[in-house]
C-alpha cells in the first residue's frame, strides 16, 4: 500500500466522522436510558459486585444467561450492559416470592456451571483444584441468595403515599 492511499483513506475517514457524527450523535450517551438511572433496592448492588464477578461469584453469567433467567419468570429485558440487566431485574422487587423465583433460575445456572466444572476436573485431573475452588465459590453465592431473601422486608402498598 503507497503512502500516499493510506493519507487519502484518512482524510476519507476524518471527512466522514465530521459529516457523519456531530458531537451530540458520538457522545455515547445515546443509549444510555433513564431507568439505568433510577434508584434499586439496597441489595442490588452488592449483588451485581458479586455476581457478576466470576473471581468471586465463581460463575461467569453472560448477558444471554440473564435474559433467559428475566424471560424464565416472566420479565422482559432487553440486552443492556449486565450491571445494568442484574440492576432492571430486580429494581421493582417488593415480594419475597420474585426474589425466591429469580434467585432459583439464577441457581439453575450456576448449577449448570458447577456441572462442568465437575465434568472438567474429572477431565483434566491436574487443574482439579481449581475448578473445585470455583465450585465452593458458586456454592457460597447461593448461600448468599438465601440471606437475601432472609434479610429482606416486602413493601405493601399504601393508599397514601406519603405515609411513612
Amino acid at each position: 500500500m503507497k503512502k500516499e492511499d493510506l493519507s487519502d483513506l484518512r482524510a476519507e475517514f476524518d471527512e466522514f466522522v465530521k459529516n457523519s457524527c456531530s458531537t451530540a450523535d458520538c457522545s455515547g450517551t445515546e443509549g444510555a436510558d433513564k431507568e439505568d438511572e433510577e434508584p434499586a433496592p439496597q441489595f442490588v448492588d452488592a449483588l451485581k459486585s458479586k455476581l457478576l464477578a466470576p473471581a468471586i461469584s465463581g460463575v461467569y453469567l453472560s448477558r444471554l444467561d440473564i435474559k433467559r433467567i428475566a424471560e424464565a419468570i416472566g420479565e422482559s429485558l432487553p440486552i443492556k450492559e449486565r450491571g445494568n440487566m442484574i440492576k432492571a431485574l430486580f429494581r421493582h422487587t417488593t415480594k419475597k416470592e420474585y426474589l425466591k423465583e429469580a434467585f432459583c433460575e439464577i441457581n439453575k445456572h450456576i448449577n449448570g456451571r458447577i456441572l462442568i466444572y465437575q465434568e472438567l476436573g474429572e477431565a483434566f485431573v491436574d487443574a482439579k483444584p481449581i475448578f473445585d475452588d470455583y465450585i465452593n465459590k458458586a456454592k457460597k453465592t447461593m448461600k448468599m441468595f438465601e440471606h437475601i431473601i432472609e434479610d429482606f422486608e416486602e413493601i405493601e402498598p399504601s393508599e397514601d403515599p406519603m405515609f411513612i
